[in-house]
């Protein structure tokens, strides 16, 4: 059978073959070259001041790439992994033979307990550490051969997000055995430790009697025995018992964590997870208080700022427990200076401790939503507070509206929950406060 082709089905075969052929365009890199981030090739900084202690000795004759190699594992257990891949990055620099500084930035583009892999993440993983299983024949020892050797089963060249799982599940099965072999080393242990963590849901409760919780914490705890200051291993370990019904397992090395790493704002605040769970509010506070003031250091590039909107929130939580009331409002106040619309903590803790003029004093509502929501409920019980129940009531409807109109959730709660329960309380108030005892017991049971 023969076809007539007319000029406009040839043009469009013609567009079509030539849309699907590879652009030759001069300059540009080749389909199969990794792309990284924008200025990940200039020259990394060192952070002298920020850095702990910790070191792990690795095959290299440069000083300087055993420097670099140290701060790129101490970011990666502060959990700050693009700084870390740049350290590691460095140290390649400074040693090109280096096996491990390939192995280090494979680590840092991998997931971890706070972020998985994205597709340009998978490629950079794979290449680094192809890299080092070439130089690891002669530039490695024997622990360091087989830590490559388990992290590579863990990267393929490109990202699958279906097959991602089986891959977390080699890695931890190969880092088993390397933990078999060398039981006493404390970054095989810690490592072995996230690998199991991984495979294990992130958020909400662990139970203890959980074969696989019960070996996570046998392998840290084992860690922790040889070295109780090690910076992963308790890092790990905080979150690997939060969860649980027994946090203050991770009380003793808790005490040590918040020095490990000095700049490491994530690493100050992470004791404080431990600290809340066991009633030592003083504690947290002083955690995130560290955290906070490394975040603020940070400007002056002498510290790493990691999660510091988290660390003020952490620090407003802790403050308003152990009754800390000028550092609570003060948390809030610089939390609304760097999240959009997150000035109604400001207004909540002053709520919190019975400051009602200066909750009238503020002027700088939340764009709408649910902080609106708890900006206009802690208005309302100001004014109540200021014998205006008239006032109140105005507030108490916007806040009964948001909470009806509001779509979406704060922290995993709808605006109907959250926005429904401080509406009851405002109004079981205002019924108290016309002496309508029985109409406020009913709203607030």
């Amino acid at each position: 059978m023969e076809y007539d082709c007319t000029r406009s089905c040839r043009a469009l075969v013609a567009t079509v073959l030539i849309s699907s052929l590879p652009a030759i365009v001069p300059g540009r890199a080749s389909a199969q070259e990794v792309e990284y981030p924008a200025g990940f090739d200039e020259e990394a900084t060192y952070y002298d001041e920020a850095l702990g202690p910790l070191t792990r000795t690795i095959t290299t004759s440069s000083a300087e790439a055993q420097k670099f190699f140290d701060q790129g594992v101490q970011m990666m257990y502060a959990f700050t992994p693009l700084r870390a891949a740049r350290s590691f990055r460095q140290a390649q620099r400074e040693d090109p033979n280096c096996a491990m500084c390939f192995w280090g930035e494979a680590w840092a583009w991998g997931p971890y307990l706070n972020g998985g892999m994205g597709g340009d993440d998978a490629p950079r993983a794979h290449e680094n550490i192809m890299k080092a299983k070439k130089l690891a024949g002669e530039y490695a020892s024997e622990v360091e051969r087989a830590l490559i050797e388990a992290m590579a089963v863990r990267y393929a060249p490109e990202h699958d997000s279906e097959s991602r799982r089986k891959m977390d599940e080699e890695y931890a099965r190969a880092m088993a055995e390397v933990y078999r072999r060398f039981p006493h080393d404390v970054d095989v242990g810690t490592l072995y430790g996230e690998s199991l963590m991984l495979l294990e849901p992130r958020r909400g409760r662990w139970d203890i009697d959980k074969p696989e919780v019960q070996k996570i914490h046998a392998v840290l705890e084992a860690t922790l025995a040889i070295d109780i200051t090690h910076p992963g291993a308790c890092h790990l370990y905080v979150h690997a018992t939060e969860p649980t019904v027994k946090p203050e397992k991770a009380e003793a090395c808790a005490d040590h964590l918040g020095a490990s790493i000095p700049g490491a704002s994530h690493i100050q605040h992470m004791p404080s997870r431990t600290y809340n769970r066991v009633g030592r509010g003083g504690g947290a506070v002083r955690a995130n208080l560290d955290a906070w003031h490394s975040d603020q250091r940070a400007e002056h590039d002498i510290a790493w700022a990691i999660y510091p909107s988290h660390n003020l929130h952490m620090l407003l939580f802790a403050a308003s427990m152990d009754g800390q009331g000028a550092v609570a409002v003060q948390a809030g106040r610089d939390y609304g200076k760097i999240v959009r619309s997150g000035n109604f903590y400001e207004a909540m803790t002053l709520l919190r401790f019975g400051r009602f003029d200066e909750i009238l004093e503020l002027d700088n509502p939340p764009d709408g939503g649910i902080q609106r929501g708890f900006w206009d409920f802690a208005r309302g019980y100001a004014f109540l507070r200021h014998d205006d129940p008239n006032r109140a009531k105005f507030y108490l409807e916007k806040v009964k509206l948001a909470a009806e109109t509001t779509s979406g959730s704060f922290r995993g709660h709808s605006a109907a929950d959250l926005l429904g329960v401080v509406a009851g309380i405002l109004e079981g108030e205002i019924h108290r406060h016309h002496d309508e005892n029985e109409e406020a017991v009913e709203v607030l049971e």
